[in-house]
């Protein structure tokens, strides 16, 4: 037999009901179930052999490397909660060719590379691709499949049929693994400048994997803390351009007529007393202290009669057209309250 003979005309389940890769890529259980016994796996993975196997309990059924998609499927195959031994828990009749990978997902350098970071390696030179799996399953790396274990799974994107771990989680795995600071850097900045998240979601990442100790990584989110700011404020500056909204003064302090300090804001309407302010906090330790002190300032602001708008990056860039309607609204409300408290306007 050779790696294109059909399998056996016993098997109760052909082969050709399988998408490709998944005929090529197969469990223990799978190719019993089509009839081929253990004897037979064996001998077909003799040395010089048709098929070989990757991880226990998986088989590739045909000579050479495998490819990047065969070597995904193989440790999603292998990491899978299984439905019976050896078996990932397949899809319903409205989805035949495609196999359900339960509670596992691809993390670190490979899910980013999935994600489409240009700063991230190619599949094929990884060593190892990383698993993220619950953190009672008794399951261990092997192979080429490195077991990442989390208390909760978060809800995995799909690429090309395979479960990858959301940007925030597939970085802090990644990061985990790296000593090289250069390399660090670059995934982080790549992940706010090319708009695949906010730096806010990947520093509570980091904080939650404990990596904040490492001084490497520390350097590389205050680089990314700056990178997502300038984005943000540049977000801010198009929102007021490209929506027709009146100029304001740009990062500016408020104070009290030889009074205290009422904090910084990155747009202030003088006439109108409206106030934006971006969040750009990035939660590393305190998020609930860190949220009070922005609730704070923002009630001393209002009870001196300044309107205060809170926008988030995300929200200016996913809803700049609705963030600018609120300024309009707040800025169109302004002869219907009272007049606001005199306040001194300093550059920041």
């Amino acid at each position: 037999m050779n790696h294109n003979t059909p399998l056996p005309p016993a098997s109760p389940r052909p082969l050709r009901h399988l998408a490709e890769v998944h005929r090529r890529v197969l469990t223990t259980a799978q190719l019993r179930a089509h009839g081929v016994s253990s004897a037979e796996m064996t001998e077909q993975c003799r040395t010089g052999g048709p098929w070989q196997q990757l991880l226990p309990g998986v088989f590739l059924l045909h000579p050479g490397p495998p490819t990047s998609e065969e070597r995904l499927h193989a440790v999603l195959m292998y990491a899978a909660r299984e439905s019976t031994p050896g078996v990932p828990v397949q899809p319903g009749a409205e989805s035949p060719h495609r196999p359900v990978y339960a509670e596992a997902m691809i993390t670190g350098l490979a899910a980013l590379t999935l994600h489409g970071f240009t700063s991230a390696p190619p599949l094929l030179s990884l060593e190892k691709i990383d698993v993220l799996v619950p953190r009672l399953r008794r399951l261990r790396s092997a192979g080429c499949a490195r077991v990442v274990r989390t208390h909760t799974l978060p809800t995995p994107q799909q690429v090309t049929g395979v479960p990858i771990a959301p940007v925030p989680r597939a970085l802090a795995d990644a990061v985990s693994e790296l000593a090289d600071a250069g390399a660090v850097r670059r995934l982080l900045t790549e992940a706010v400048r090319a708009g695949h998240c906010e730096p806010a979601s990947v520093v509570r990442a980091l904080n939650q994997a404990k990596l904040l100790s490492r001084p490497h990584v520390v350097d590389a989110v205050d680089s990314l803390l700056a990178e997502g700011r300038a984005i943000a404020e540049d977000r801010l500056y198009r929102m007021v351009r490209d929506h027709g909204l009146p100029d304001p003064v740009w990062n500016v302090d408020l104070r009290l007529p030889g009074g205290p300090h009422l904090g910084g804001l990155d747009a202030y309407w003088p006439e109108q007393a409206v106030a934006v302010e971006l969040d750009t906090r990035a939660p590393r330790q305190d998020e609930d202290a860190l949220w009070s002190e922005y609730a704070r300032k923002r009630e001393h602001l209002e009870r001196l009669g300044i309107t205060v708008v809170h926008i988030t990056p995300k929200k200016l860039r996913d809803s700049m057209e609705q963030q600018a309607a609120v300024v309009r609204t707040a800025l169109m409300a302004s002869g219907d309250r009272e007049p606001a408290a005199y306040v001194v306007v300093l550059p920041r």
